[in-house]
């Protein structure tokens, strides 16, 4: 933490994502406005004193909305990256340490997997079973676990041949606790960049998904919705499109930031 701490972008980063997670949970003291109470008579109102970044075309509260969004967003891209950590952790886990057939296998799949459009499987899935929070936290995450794979096995392959691994098979250790104390902790700085990396395009799958009306549903505010929402009055309310895409950039870039600063730190150990 000391070392991380010694990387500005890196601290830039991690305060930025505490600030917006602190916003997120206090969204009900924070939020000026409900982000669900229409107001016609206020509709499309440029960003004033009342309403600090305008209304939408409902005179809805565009920070209130943007406030309560960020609940929504951010907690889709922790929950489908530890999907997607998990899934992608057990394959490359099982891939690295047994070999043989179990990793042609698995990796083959693996390989299936990442041929295939990401976005075009989501938009599939999500227009045959139709639209839920929950459902695209799941299709998110069970479409992003391969490159997990790949760097879990990686990791296994180089340790499971160290002394401390062979040591551990001479005192009789299994193989589940071979893998689970001594393999998978010492493999897990390159997962948790990647972790780190990966909430950040969780976050713009969902807002893809959202602007193209197949994510998190009205009236419940998301970015990605805002977004599409601005859409419609992009020439007459420019507020609409350009609150929620800075807090898109925002949020990803500061999750970058912080997982380079991570990266960097590990390759100097």
């Amino acid at each position: 933490m000391k070392a991380l701490l010694g990387n500005r972008l890196a601290v830039i980063g991690a305060l930025t994502l505490a600030a917006l997670a602190v916003v997120a949970i206090a969204a009900r003291w924070v939020a000026p406005h409900d982000p669900l109470q229409v107001n016609l008579p206020d509709a499309l109102l440029a960003p004033c004193r009342a309403y600090p970044l305008g209304t939408d075309q409902l005179g809805r509260d565009v920070l209130s909305r943007l406030i309560y969004g960020a609940r929504i967003s951010l907690l889709i891209g922790f929950i489908a990256v530890g999907i997607a950590v998990s899934i992608g952790t057990v394959v490359g886990a099982l891939a690295g340490f047994y070999g043989g057939w179990l990793d042609a296998i698995l990796m083959r799949f693996v390989d299936t997997m990442l041929s295939i459009p990401t976005i075009f499987l989501l938009l599939a899935i999500i227009a045959v079973i139709g639209p839920s929070i929950e459902l695209i936290m799941v299709v998110i995450g069970l479409t992003s676990w391969m490159g997990v794979a790949r760097l879990v096995r990686a990791e296994i392959l180089s340790l499971k041949e160290r002394e401390f691994v062979l040591a551990a098979h001479v005192l009789g250790a299994s193989s589940w606790r071979v893998i689970t104390k001594h393999l998978l902790p010492n493999a897990m700085g390159p997962v948790l960049v990647s972790a780190t990396l990966g909430v950040g395009g969780a976050i713009l799958s969902e807002s893809v998904l959202s602007y193209l009306g197949l994510g998190v549903q009205p009236p419940t505010p998301s970015w990605g919705n805002i977004l599409n929402e601005g859409r419609i009055a992009l020439g007459v309310a420019w507020w609409l499109t350009l609150a929620p895409g800075l807090c898109i950039l925002t949020t990803v870039l500061a999750f970058n930031l912080l997982g380079e600063g991570i990266r960097e730190r590990l390759s100097r150990q």
